[in-house]
């Protein structure tokens, strides 16, 4: 199933007609669907969600960040509609990204922990009745190189820090973490567009992240494909129907 390519695709073709080269993650030599990254016998392609957003993303990333295969960034840029990817920079920021951030017809919400930011910038809530929409800025990156950008780029300083406040420990196990309240990049975009009220895309985001972790893992370790799990049933209500072809 073809799908037009996310923000995060169009970056990482971006990064390969400039010569850089893909990190070779573990099982590289399996073929990897070019859509979804999952090795092909896994493909995730058939369970891509569509759902309508009012909020908008937009994903700072590292070099290496946009060619890992478990990189789920990606997926939220598959969910949310408007969605925007850009590589950072600390001497030379994109200008798409710093027009963005000044467009208004966004409130732009940058995703931080708020005890590292002055209260007077910290909010724990979204402004759901605002004139503006929300765009929601996420990090994309360990939490090392998070803390760099976030000290290092005076052009998010104006911004006001979103603090989320999860009830819950991260379900992400495609990569080892040294603290189990860090939050992988499509759980914290799902509070977001909770808080938002995105409510089906918060929904469909995290049900397309189980989804994810189900096939990745289950191609990793060499198990047969199973789409009968609870996470499937609740993505199914997001999938598009397939449109009845009409007699000529």
């Amino acid at each position: 199933m073809n799908h037009a390519p996310n923000a995060v695709a169009r970056l990482r073709d971006q990064r390969e007609d400039e010569g850089i080269k893909p990190i070779q993650a573990r099982g590289f030599r399996s073929e990897r669907c070019r859509d979804c990254r999952v090795i092909i016998s896994h493909c995730l392609c058939a369970w891509r969600p569509s759902v309508e957003t009012r909020s908008g993303v937009c994903l700072i990333m590292t070099g290496k960040e946009v060619f890992k295969p478990s990189n789920t960034g990606w997926l939220i840029a598959d969910v949310v509609r408007d969605n925007h990817a850009f590589i950072w920079s600390r001497t030379e920021p994109d200008p798409q990204m710093l027009a963005l951030l000044n467009d208004p017809q966004w409130q732009p919400y940058l995703v931080f922990p708020g005890e590292y930011v002055e209260p007077s910038r910290v909010t724990n809530t979204v402004a759901i009745d605002s004139s503006k929409r929300p765009l929601f800025i996420l990090l994309d990156a360990t939490w090392t190189e998070a803390r760099k950008i976030f000290r290092k780029s005076p052009y998010f300083d104006r911004l006001p820090i979103l603090s989320l406040l999860p009830d819950k420990l991260s379900r992400y196990r495609l990569r080892r973490s040294t603290r189990s309240e860090h939050l992988c990049t499509a759980e914290v975009a799902a509070l977001c567009l909770e808080l938002a009220g995105d409510t089906d895309a918060a929904s469909a985001l995290d049900a397309y992240f189980d989804v994810f972790s189900q096939h990745y893992l289950g191609a990793k370790q060499q198990l047969d494909m199973n789409e009968s799990t609870p996470a499937h049933a609740e993505l199914q209500a997001y999938i598009p129907k397939p449109q009845p072809v009409s007699a000529a």
